[in-house]
């Protein structure tokens, strides 16, 4: 099953992805860290020994595509939009779960509240922005 760069993802290799990404030391390392270059080398060996051919840059876009995607069908839903779907949404919700549901929704000034507090380590932070 090869692949190369910009390539569509198969079915068969997202579903590869999402079982190396359901385990539980993959989901505890990726939740909350910001430098995951590392994390996402495990994962493309991890992949190639499933026999998917991705570098760790093609996995961490596809991670971070399906998160959005995710992240955007569930708050649709929370929102009583229910036409809004996806391929893995039940695989995925099932991953991500456990992690704290964030607003997709900007404050006015553009900036996602869940990026700033993941960003903001110190108190004095919030009184700059």
């Amino acid at each position: 099953m090869e692949s190369g760069a910009g390539k569509h993802w198969t079915e068969e290799e997202v579903k590869a992805l999402l079982s190396v990404w359901s385990e539980k030391n993959i989901r505890k390392q990726l939740h909350g860290t910001l430098r995951n270059k590392g994390i996402f080398i495990y994962i493309a060996k991890r992949l190639q020994e499933l026999g998917v051919c991705r570098d760790w840059k093609q996995c961490r876009a596809k991670y971070k595509n399906l998160k959005y995607e995710y992240r955007t069908v569930k708050y649709a839903h929370n929102s009583g939009d229910v036409t809004k779907s996806m391929k893995f949404f039940h695989d995925l919700d099932a991953i991500l779960r456990y992690e704290p549901v964030t607003q997709l929704a900007a404050e006015e000034n553009g900036r996602c509240p869940a990026t700033e507090m993941q960003l903001n380590t110190s108190p004095t932070a919030d009184s700059t922005q």
